[in-house]
């Protein structure tokens, strides 16, 4: 058994069961539908979430992140199994509160070696760098070891994402109305990405086909180490994988490469029918 755990919160969009399997501990963030209040992956699913965010007449929902108590208990559990440290990746502390709950959940266990990296990314870009600090764990490294890894290498993650329209990420709160304006004017389709923590539009095009196109190139301009496809119930999702996958520079090992529904933490921010992905570039 690794002596090292490892902590993510559900905006990493990891699949409950590989992160079961793999002993990854997720604590979930809130997401709100009116005056019901759900856990995300634990009273909600990804299925059931956007059962709800397309049902007519359903209110907008919101996300919240999860109280440091949360955090705590998780780090509880941890040590409980008989681990030496923890490392809890966080969505990006300029996106969510997240990273702040997860530090004060820390200190809740004073003399403990708890390390918290700040993502600085969303959905499978968090994951990727949870899946790296798994193997690194797995490895024999230690948790001052994984941490710095981690940090050290999330600035190689590059996101792009095809939105049929800005309107969620504006209600969300994650980019300006001015911003969400100039996507939606003339049918734009925007394509979205992470820049420093932030939300910003990478592009605008005309049609979802030259979205799609753009998104493809953008995904695959370099080497990369590990790829997630993302969607929100998109069309033609395998040819839109199998082209990416196709393209990329060097190739990638297919144990690497995944498809992921953008669960119910990001998808208010996200909207129905996106589609892009998130890699891990090479060194």
């Amino acid at each position: 058994m690794p002596t090292v755990a490892i902590v993510t919160d559900s905006a990493s969009d990891l699949p409950p069961e590989l992160a079961a399997e793999l002993g990854i501990r997720v604590v979930p963030l809130l997401v709100r539908f009116g005056t019901q209040e759900f856990r995300s992956g634990v009273d909600l699913s990804t299925a059931d979430f956007w059962t709800r965010m397309l049902a007519p007449d359903a209110p907008f929902p919101t996300t919240a992140a999860p109280t440091p108590g949360a955090f705590a208990e998780a780090f509880s559990d941890a040590f409980a199994a008989g681990t030496e440290s923890v490392v809890c990746v966080t969505i990006g502390s300029r996106l969510s509160a997240t990273f702040a709950s997860a530090e004060i959940g820390a200190k809740e266990h004073p003399g403990r070696e708890i390390h918290v990296v700040d993502s600085m990314a969303v959905s499978m870009g968090v994951g990727h760098l949870v899946m790296l600090g798994v193997e690194l764990a797995a490895a024999g490294r230690t948790g001052a070891a994984v941490a710095a890894t981690l940090r050290e290498r999330a600035p190689d993650l590059d996101l792009y994402v095809a939105f049929d329209t800005l309107e969620y990420v504006r209600k969300g709160g994650r980019l300006s109305p001015a911003r969400a304006a100039i996507g939606t004017m003339l049918s734009v389709k925007p394509i979205i990405t992470v820049v420093d923590g932030l939300v910003e539009t990478a592009d605008r095009v005309r049609t979802r086909a030259k979205a799609r196109e753009r998104v493809i190139q953008l995904l695959t301009s370099r080497p990369v180490e590990r790829i997630a496809i993302l969607h929100t119930g998109a069309d033609d999702l395998e040819a839109f994988r199998c082209t990416v996958v196709g393209r990329l520079p060097g190739g990638v090992d297919p144990a690497y490469v995944s498809v992921e529904t953008v669960g119910a933490s990001v998808g208010p921010h996200v909207g129905p029918g996106a589609v892009g992905g998130v890699v891990l570039l090479k060194r």
